[in-house]
């Protein structure tokens, strides 16, 4: 029965994308659109890629809500995905059980910026890797009480860095890194990716309407990829009503 698979707490949502499930635990992380758009972006580099396309690792998966909606949108054979939290961890492997994905999906406790060393037989060997960081540095901000929120939401264990670092380990040469960031960030972002090789190659804002600053960046870098950045139309999320989502998200959402 699904309802054993859910611990105290938890709840289970069903997402749609196929009609997949997802359990999470709202006093701890809920994903959010970051994490749909993400996926979103991701899935079409493999649409365009066909066949090239076959591996493909999530950096930091929470309850593996990315490596989910690309088992929908792409003809992926392996997916992986690394998470540190043990509860996000577990989280992830029911919810891979759930949607009977066990031959697809591959969930790996760790952290991510002990992968160079921990999971060196893995080195150089997906086409894409997918990365939603912590958005906030170390100390900076509203540090949230609840742990897991805290290293969700907070650099505590690897920051940007290491999540670029490990990106580069991971992928063949000419792979495909596509992050999801907050727009203060970008300078970092690019500042690391030249450090490590990963050249950024495309970049597209995310606003919560037409008449808002962006608040989210959606980054599509290169490993070993030649210096020329090409800038994306934005991306909206909500009508000018602020009730409704845009079609393009609608879209994105498959409804």
């Amino acid at each position: 029965m699904e309802e054993n698979l859910l611990m105290q707490g938890e709840r289970m949502d069903e997402i749609g994308f196929g009609n997949l499930k997802l359990i999470q635990k709202p006093e701890e992380f809920c994903y959010g659109v970051d994490a749909v758009i993400l996926a979103d972006f991701a899935s079409k580099a493999v649409q365009r890629n066909g066949s090239r396309y076959k591996r493909a690792m999530d950096l930091g998966t929470g309850t593996g809500i990315i490596p989910l909606i690309l088992s929908h949108k792409t003809l992926l054979e392996e997916i992986y995905a690394v998470e540190v939290q043990p509860d996000s961890f577990n989280r992830a492997c029911r919810n891979i059980q759930l949607n009977k994905l066990q031959g697809r999906i591959s969930i790996i406790n760790e952290d991510v910026s002990k992968i160079e060393v921990n999971l060196s037989d893995l080195e150089g060997s997906f086409d894409l890797v997918t990365a939603n960081p912590p958005y906030m540095i170390g100390g900076a901000g509203l540090i949230n009480e609840n742990k897991a929120k805290r290293i969700a939401r907070h650099e505590t264990t690897a920051d940007l860095a290491a999540f670029i670092r490990a990106s580069a380990v991971l992928l063949r040469e000419k792979g495909e890194l596509f992050m999801v960031h907050r727009p203060s960030r970008l300078v970092d972002i690019c500042e690391a990716c030249r450090k490590y090789k990963i050249e950024p190659k495309e970049l597209r804002f995310v606003s919560p309407n037409k008449n808002a600053k962006p608040n989210i960046l959606l980054i599509h870098c290169v490993k070993s990829g030649g210096p020329e950045l090409k800038m994306l139309d934005p991306l909206y999320v909500y009508e000018d009503n602020g009730n409704s989502y845009t079609d393009e998200l609608m879209k994105i959402y498959e409804r």
